[in-house]
Parts: C-alpha cells; sequence; structure tokens
C-alpha cells in the first residue's frame, strides 16, 4: 500500500497575510467587497456541507448526476494517467472520477491541490487506504498562485468541479484558464464544472434558501474577521441578500447592514463605516451560456472536446483540450 505526499507551498502565515491584505483592500473600496475563500474556516466548511443538501441548492446534486452518468464517458475521453483536482480531496464526485479511470486502466496518480493542510493531509491519507494502487501527492497550494506547482506525472487530467470557476471576477477567469493551459501540456485536458445561465426563479433560491442557511454561512465571513483580525462586526445586524444580475448573468450575494455602525478591525488598525442599507458583496456566482464558455476557453488556448449536462440542463461539465 502507498502512502500519500504531501507538498506545502502555502502556510497559516501566508493565509493569515493574504486575509489581512484581502479585508483592507475590501473593507475601504467603494463599494464595500469581501473575497468569497474567506467563509470557508472550519464552521464555514460545515455549514457548506449543509447547503449541499438543501432542495433549493441544485448546483450540488445537478453536477453529481452527470458525473454519475457520464464518468466512464470522461475517463475514455481523456485517458487521463493523473487526476489532478483543484479543492476537495475526498468527496464522492472525486471518487466517482477515480474509480471511473481506475476502471479504464490509465489512471496511476491522484494529485489534489487545496489551500487547507489540515483537510489535505485528512483527505490524502484516507485516499491513500482506499486506492491502494495509486500515487496520492498533495500540494498545500491556492489554484490561483501555484498550479506551477503542479508535478507532470504523465497525461494529466485538470479537474476544477463544483463551479467555483464562476466564483472568480472576469478578468481573473481568464487569467486562471492561461495559467492552466501554460502548465498543461498539448493534449492534456481541464475539466471544469459550470452553473449555466436558467430561469432566475431556479437559481437565485439557490443562494437565498428558505431555511436560512446560506444566510448564516454568507454572514460567516463577518466571524471570521471577528475571530482572526480583531473586529467588532456585530454579525445579526447584516442581512443577508442574493440576486441575480442580468447584465452580468452572475449572482451576486451581498451582506447589507439593518443599521448605521462603525465596524473596528484592530488588527488593521481600521475604522469602517457603514450606513444604513449600504450593501457589502461577498461573492459572485458566474453562470455561462455554452458558446460564451467556449469563446472563453477558445481565447486561453483549449478546444472544448465535450459538453456534458445534467437531465434538467442547469449545470454543464466541459471536457477542454489543451492545443
Amino acid at each position: 500500500m502507498t502512502s500519500a505526499v504531501l507538498d506545502v507551498y502555502l502556510s497559516e502565515s501566508d493565509a493569515e497575510a493574504e486575509l489581512r491584505s484581502d479585508a483592507r483592500v475590501g473593507l475601504t473600496a467603494v463599494p464595500k467587497v469581501l473575497q468569497p475563500k474567506w467563509f470557508y474556516d472550519a464552521a464555514g466548511s460545515e455549514i457548506y456541507e449543509r447547503i449541499t443538501a438543501l432542495p433549493e441548492y441544485y448546483p450540488f446534486n445537478a453536477e453529481r448526476e452527470i458525473l454519475r452518468a457520464q464518468a466512464g464517458q470522461i475517463a475514455a475521453a481523456s485517458g487521463a494517467e493523473a487526476l489532478v483536482e483543484l479543492g476537495s480531496g475526498s468527496s464522492e464526485k472525486t471518487r466517482l472520477l477515480l474509480d471511473a479511470l481506475s476502471t479504464h486502466g490509465t489512471l496511476r496518480s491522484y494529485l489534489p491541490l487545496d489551500v487547507s493542510e489540515a483537510a489535505l493531509r485528512e483527505a490524502t491519507s484516507a485516499l491513500a487506504v482506499d486506492y491502494p494502487r495509486l500515487m496520492v501527492h498533495g500540494i498545500v497550494g491556492d489554484f490561483t498562485r501555484h498550479l506551477s506547482r503542479i508535478p507532470a506525472a504523465g497525461k494529466r487530467l485538470l479537474a476544477f468541479l463544483g463551479g467555483t470557476i464562476g466564483n472568480l471576477m472576469p478578468e481573473d477567469r481568464a487569467v486562471f484558464l492561461r495559467n492552466a493551459r501554460a502548465v498543461l501540456r498539448p493534449g492534456e485536458q481541464l475539466l471544469v464544472g459550470v452553473g449555466l445561465v436558467i430561469d432566475p426563479a431556479v437559481m437565485v433560491p439557490a443562494y437565498d434558501d428558505s431555511q436560512g442557511v446560506t444566510a448564516d454561512f454568507n454572514r460567516n465571513v463577518l466571524r471570521v474577521l471577528n475571530r482572526e483580525l480583531g473586529a467588532d462586526f456585530d454579525v445579526d445586524a447584516f442581512e443577508h441578500r442574493a440576486l441575480w444580475n442580468a447584465e452580468r448573468e452572475w449572482i451576486e450575494m451581498r451582506l447589507r447592514a439593518t443599521r448605521r455602525m462603525t465596524v473596528h478591525v484592530a488588527e488593521l488598525g481600521l475604522h469602517v463605516p457603514f450606513a444604513e442599507g449600504e450593501e457589502m458583496r461577498t461573492e459572485t456566482s458566474a453562470k455561462f451560456r455554452p458558446a460564451g464558455l467556449r469563446a472563453e476557453l477558445t481565447g486561453s488556448g483549449f478546444e472544448l472536446t465535450e459538453l456534458w449536462t445534467d437531465s434538467r440542463q442547469r449545470f454543464a461539465l466541459a471536457l477542454a483540450t489543451a492545443h
């Protein structure tokens, strides 16, 4: 049985410095903005797991449906010897890909990249036990900075699931795609999960559920700032909002101040005023049309090889080949 290998390119001090920088920039911007990656401390990750089980939150189940139906086709189309995954290394969706690629007979290694060393260490250890024939090689890093650290371990399939690419602003998404193309050799592939543009009456409730779980998730970013940066946000004084921006074709999540206040962020020496009703953007989640997705991939040096959707055409998995 093989054991897991772990390379660490992102330390706790790096993450702390990045949080301080993001908070300073975002809280002094007009309008104010916070980065969605800071939702995901231990508590935030647990809340997100609850979100994936909500009836309104279709993206998770839709992507899983595609993988259950098409994992064999993905394996056959890619013939990958190495599966590189940006994000979680222990989910059911990951295992669907691992099983299909292993059955296809080409897979030799699994390389998950994630920002959390603790989560990645736990996940890689479990996977090394469950897939003893695979070389499991974890990479602690940020996909916006450390793609070049991914080893060239045979023909690679780079998986970026969950619709996370939609959380990147268009200019950042273009940079990510160019960087992904730069690290992949011709013939290697990118598998990316994207939400599709559908009826806003279906899209918006996925980010504003009736039980208030997503609202709690949104406000968790304030708890993170309170704990890590000595801020004094009154978390209950902010309302969750989710809306569809038809012009930009993305969902926006915001936090709205219900009263006038000044928030002190001790670690940054900041005094941040909020007017009553002022909104701070915490996440964008872009949705795609097939033609637009093809254009973005083509402009970054990829060819859209396959596009699979769920049975209700709400979500898609795109397989793109580097050329």
